[in-house]
């Protein structure tokens, strides 16, 4: 997905990793009791649990924290999320798609209206970018997988679309609804993986200056920081020359 380990950077230099990371912990605990909730709390008989579990765990969140959002899915008093996205334009144009899970539908438009107004961008209808994205199951393997021919042929077997690989890993992307086959025949040739999940992958990028890039920055940092706020794509590139900048 363009731009998404490069904002991962970002966040990495600019020492927001602390408190970047708790919130992260608080996304995946709250994703894998929403999955649990809305089906079996046995990962092996949920597909979409044992990818939020999996997920939780190639991003470190501890078992106990795992295990009790399961445990949380099954009392009368869990939380009850409605699952909502939102769509809309952020600086110089660029398609911004924000995933938000809340208990409070007016407050969390409310606020996500208000991030895009004071970040030079606009919220707009559902579906209004959506058509620019393909849903797609991504899976991320490091260089220790193996060569590209070798994460090749395993994702061709195991059902894959395409693989993008480069010294820093390879990123296989298959179908949104394959994603949980793919993933377990994948683990069975290559071993876990280090992320395992749905996204929105641009079919076109908008290439930005320096200062369309922080815009952008300030306005997902913004978006990311809501509780309520699961996850942020946009359809930016930034050039290595201006990322050096920033």
């Amino acid at each position: 997905m363009a731009g998404h380990s490069k904002w991962a950077n970002i966040q990495h230099r600019k020492g927001r990793q602390d408190a970047a990371r708790s919130k992260l912990f608080s996304k995946l605990s709250k994703e894998i009791t929403v999955a649990a909730k809305m089906g079996d709390p046995d990962p092996e008989k949920n597909p979409r649990l044992r990818l939020a579990v999996k997920e939780a765990k190639s991003q470190s969140v501890p078992k106990d924290v795992i295990e009790r959002a399961i445990k949380k899915s099954q009392g009368g008093d869990a939380e009850s999320y409605d699952e909502i996205r939102y769509e809309g334009y952020g600086p110089e144009g660029v398609a911004v798609i924000v995933e938000a899970m809340t208990d409070n539908r007016n407050r969390t438009a409310s606020n996500v209206r208000s991030i895009f107004s004071k970040s030079g961008g606009n919220l707009a209808e559902t579906g209004a970018v959506s058509f620019m994205f393909d849903r797609k199951g991504l899976i991320v393997y490091g260089p220790e997988a193996g060569d590209a021919d070798t994460v090749m042929m395993a994702a061709i077997e195991a059902g894959a679309e395409d693989v993008e690989s480069t010294g820093d890993g390879h990123e296989i992307y298959c179908d949104g609804s394959d994603l949980n086959d793919v993933s377990n025949a994948l683990e069975a040739a290559l071993g876990e993986s280090e992320t395992t999940k749905l996204i929105w992958k641009p079919q076109t990028t908008t290439p930005l200056d320096l200062d369309g890039a922080q815009k952008l920055m300030r306005l997902i940092e913004s978006l990311e920081d809501d509780d309520d706020v699961q996850i942020v794509t946009a359809n930016f590139d930034i050039s290595d020359e201006v990322m050096e900048q920033l």
